[in-house]
């Protein structure tokens, strides 16, 4: 049987990276993907613009857990190794709002460069590779697929990503392998993700976005806050505001049962005592129902703020405006979600070569590790960046 110098295991951005370099070190590599074609989150990136990188890219904007880990990553292939990387595959890109997205504006864009040089470097790609065991005998690594192939390697990485979208190839299969191992997995659970609740907001406001100001408050207490759209919805609330706080709230709910409420701003561009002088000067001047409220907010709100505006009570209202409460009830799932919060322990991987400090030959990369960013180019980011350290050092020991 053929023994590879590295098996990666999914082709995500983290296991392509990790091909490309292993096999630009004259690696003889193989690259196991579980769906018939490689880069399927890719290409769902950004929302379809693939969001690849960003200006800021430190350690800070990941989970803390993570970030002596991030910032390790990050010194040695950074913004500028993961420009000039995509750079030599020819891609053109821009940066808008700090962020870096392909100048074509399609995340086909960046998903086709890495194929060209996947398909020019000597990697060996087999799909419909579903991994179901591995086992170590000495040190070589025997990988084992649901269909019975077989494949040796002496180094393996595993670049199988998180749980978000498993439509398009996320696999839960190498936690219980990592476990098998002896490594300890942080639950999985969904992160920037819509968040259920039950609210008459929710049920009248259907389909309504605004701009606003929300914080997420766990057990009373905020734990983090964000400025955005927010959308009411028939489940509840969405929008790139509450995906921002959507984290905490889920492990919360879902890894420790605790209470989990969102505090919306609904008019964070004035100040509560100046939306108090503000309504109270238009009932001064006569204005009634939806014209209280009218360029403050859209007039759909006079349904869900009929009792405060026929009350005329301005205190109430602008409260009511600035601080509404939502009982969060728990999060929508998977295929809802854009990343993983958890993953494979990071104080048991190495920090610098990305290797398991329990397992010799034994590499982790991407999404599957318990690292989580914010949104805006940070986990492809360190998808990237992790793949290529940890095929770096997977080849040079």
């Amino acid at each position: 049987m053929n023994i590879y110098d590295i098996a990666i295991i999914g082709a995500g951005p983290a296991g392509i990276t990790a091909s490309i370099n292993a096999a630009s070190l004259k690696k003889n590599v193989i690259l196991l993907e579980k769906q018939n074609s490689i880069g399927r989150k890719i290409s769902v990136c950004g929302a379809g613009r693939c969001n690849f990188l960003n200006e800021n890219l430190n350690e800070s904007f990941y989970n803390l857990s993570a970030q002596k880990l991030v910032k390790s990553v990050f010194g040695q292939f950074g913004k500028k190794e993961i420009l000039g990387f995509f750079d030599e595959l020819g891609l053109k890109y821009y940066s808008e709002d700090r962020r870096f997205f392909p100048i074509t504006n399609q995340s086909a864009s960046v998903l086709k460069v890495l194929e060209i040089r996947l398909r020019k470097s000597a990697v060996k790609t087999e799909l419909n590779f579903e991994v179901s065991d591995m086992a170590k005998d000495e040190d070589i690594f025997l990988i084992k697929s649901k269909d019975l192939q077989k494949i040796s390697a002496k180094k393996v990485i595993f670049a199988a990503g998180g749980k978000a979208y498993p439509a398009l190839g996320s696999s839960t299969s190498l936690y219980g392998i990592a476990e098998k191992f002896g490594h300890g997995v942080i639950t999985p659970v969904p992160a920037a993700v819509p968040l259920t609740a039950k609210d008459q907001f929710c049920h009248f406001l259907q389909g309504q976005k605004i701009f606003a100001k929300v914080k997420c408050v766990i057990e009373g207490k905020p734990v983090s806050e964000a400025a955005g759209e927010v959308l009411f919805t028939k489940y509840g609330l969405s929008g790139t505001a509450i995906l921002d706080v959507s984290e905490q709230a889920s492990i919360a709910i879902n890894r420790h049962n605790k209470k989990v409420k969102i505090e919306l701003d609904a008019v964070p561009f004035m100040e509560e005592e100046a939306l108090k002088l503000e309504l109270a000067e238009r009932i001064k001047k006569g204005f009634e129902g939806e014209d209280l409220i009218a360029g403050i907010l859209p007039n759909k709100f006079t349904t869900v703020l009929k009792d405060y505006i026929f009350e005329k009570n301005v205190k109430a209202l602008s409260y009511m405006l600035k601080h509404k409460f939502f009982d969060v009830q728990g999060t929508r799932g998977w295929n809802e979600a854009e990343f993983t919060a958890g993953g494979i322990n990071t104080n048991e991987i190495n920090e610098k070569t990305l290797e398991s400090k329990l397992v010799k030959g034994l590499y982790v990369a991407g999404e599957i590790l318990d690292v989580t960013g914010v949104r805006g180019g940070y986990n492809l980011a360190f998808a990237s960046a992790s793949g290529f350290i940890s095929a770096k050092h997977a080849a040079n020991t």
